[in-house]
């Protein structure tokens, strides 16, 4: 090999390792720090020549993965990060044997370009797991501010402030939509959209009759927040029901036989 494709190699590693950092920057909290905005601006500027166009579902994709960044953006980097990789190892296409090369070429380029749609889709898990794990204690919260007094606008907008969870996250932004004059309705379709975990539409429909015909919000949130915890410790007892096979066969594939042969190192000089 020689120093240009140890280079290109190098290049092709970082830029693929880069396209996951890039991704990740977008969910960062405030603004991300300035090598990667650079960074991503370069990507987007080098993708938006390519005229790489948004799927349907990316918008759904993207508000379930809770980033908030244009389509169009998210195609320019991928559009970007792909054109990146295949500069970057095309001096490798010589030193593959056969015909390798070009379909090696073409294997960095779409793994690049695939490289985001992976991170969000194990975001958007991530996120649906957090909410679940989070929703028993939103809504004893819910329930004790709307008992105390609050209206279920106060009581949302005092709970996304207080928990630092991801699920009051959106009910707080939820609760700064409706005070900025979007239709509640339309909040509370959003957060079913950007949250879709078990037990988020009852919420919202509750949210909805509280606010349409007056409903008492405290009983159901009570009777919602029991539900969510019997439903987290059926989850985990079917994980640890999964589990037990999985120890069986250590055991039986490993254990048993390390027992049998000191057993059988004991039994040798006799």
């Amino acid at each position: 090999m020689t120093a240009a494709t140890v280079l290109a190699a190098t290049a092709g590693g970082v830029a693929a390792l880069g396209v996951t950092d890039l991704a990740q920057a977008w969910s960062t909290v405030g603004r991300p720090p300035a090598p990667r905005r650079l960074a991503v601006a370069l990507l987007a500027r080098a993708g938006r020549g390519l005229g790489a166009r948004a799927p349907r579902d990316l918008v759904a994709r993207l508000e379930v993965a809770g980033v908030d960044v244009p389509p169009g953006d998210v195609m320019a980097v991928k559009a970007g990060a792909a054109l990146v990789a295949l500069l970057a190892t095309l001096p490798l296409a010589a030193d593959l044997p056969g015909r390798l090369g070009p379909p090696g070429c073409a294997l960095a380029s779409a793994g690049a370009f695939l490289a985001p749609d992976v991170w969000l889709r194990r975001r958007a898990r991530e996120r649906r797991l957090a909410v679940e794990a989070e929703l028993p204690d939103v809504l004893d919260l819910l329930r004790v501010a709307v008992a105390a007094g609050l209206s279920a606008g106060r009581a949302l907008a005092e709970v996304g402030r207080r928990h630092p969870g991801t699920l009051a996250a959106e009910l707080h932004r939820v609760a700064h939509g409706v005070a900025l004059g979007v239709p509640a309705a339309d909040a509370l379709a959003r957060l079913e959209r950007r949250c879709p975990a078990a037990g988020i539409a009852s919420l919202t429909a509750t949210l909805q009759r509280a606010s349409r015909h007056g409903a008492p919000l405290a009983p159901a949130l009570e009777a919602q927040a029991a539900e969510a915890r019997s439903r987290s410790a059926r989850a985990h007892a079917e994980r640890a029901a999964r589990a037990a096979p999985q120890v069986q066969l250590v055991v039986a594939l490993l254990l048993v036989p390390s027992v049998l042969l000191l057993v059988a190192a004991a039994l040798i000089p006799t």
